[in-house]
């Protein structure tokens, strides 16, 4: 009896000893990383529990020695930190599949001041100091930018109505400059322009070279004193018409 109950402690032992053994067994295990959609290269994967360490490949396949318990730690500059406890599932798994997410970047708050001067040479967009057309302009630029479009467009007459455009375009920004740069007041009351006139007044002046100068250049004390001797010129005009 004594030496049965000893065989079955004996026999207990070996299989404990065994269970352990099979439980405690180290297995290379093959894995995928991905990052959404995209499989993820470079990621470094480390066992905390033996130190042991790999990298994902260009396919983000990996493979690292492990066994059921350890903690494994993937990390990447770019990506969050993914710890994976091995479990037996992992162990007997053909291939485990690891998903990651990129880091979240919080970015510094911009304050743009709204007298800032952004435009696209600021923005470097374009070179500084290139030349701004404007429609007009720019359709002038297209049918004269090869010499054979200069003979074509000169037979047809087309480079002719196409500067006419631009004069007329001009003319235009001219007049609505004006119109923002002096009230209906100060025609009738500073420069004795009737009401009725006005309008004629202001393309009077638009015509006038040195007049158009100064608007171009936004130099208002330039345009009072211009304005002046127009409103004198044009009243001797309306005069001589009655």
């Amino acid at each position: 009896m004594k030496i049965n109950s000893a065989l079955q402690i004996i026999l207990f032992l070996l299989v404990a000893q065994i269970s352990f053994g099979q439980k405690t067994t180290s297995k290379e295990i093959t894995g995928q990383i991905f990052e959404q959609s995209s499989n993820v290269e470079g990621v470094n994967i480390i066992n905390n529990t033996t130190q042991i360490t790999t990298v994902s490949d260009v396919n983000g396949m990996f493979s690292i020695v492990a066994k059921e318990g350890d903690v494994l730690v993937f990390s990447a500059v770019n990506l969050d930190p993914v710890k994976r406890r091995i479990t037996v599932e992992d162990l007997n798994a053909s291939s485990m599949v690891i998903k990651m997410t990129a880091k979240e970047v919080e970015l510094k708050e911009v304050i743009v001041n709204e007298n800032a001067n952004i435009n696209a040479e600021n923005l470097g967009i374009i070179p500084p100091g290139q030349k701004k057309y404007t429609p007009a302009e720019r359709k002038v630029y297209t049918a004269t930018s090869t010499s054979i479009d200069k003979i074509l467009n000169k037979i047809s007459g087309r480079t002719a109505m196409l500067k006419k455009e631009v004069n007329v375009e001009k003319k235009e920004m001219l007049f609505h400059k004006i119109e923002y740069l002096f009230e209906e007041n100060y025609y009738t009351d500073r420069l004795k322009i009737p009401v009725a006139d006005i309008k004629g007044f202001q393309l009077y002046c638009v015509d006038d070279a040195e007049f158009a100068v100064s608007l171009d250049t936004k130099n208002k004390t330039m345009s009072m004193f211009l304005i002046t001797e127009l409103a004198r010129k044009y009243l001797i005009i309306l005069e001589n018409e009655k």
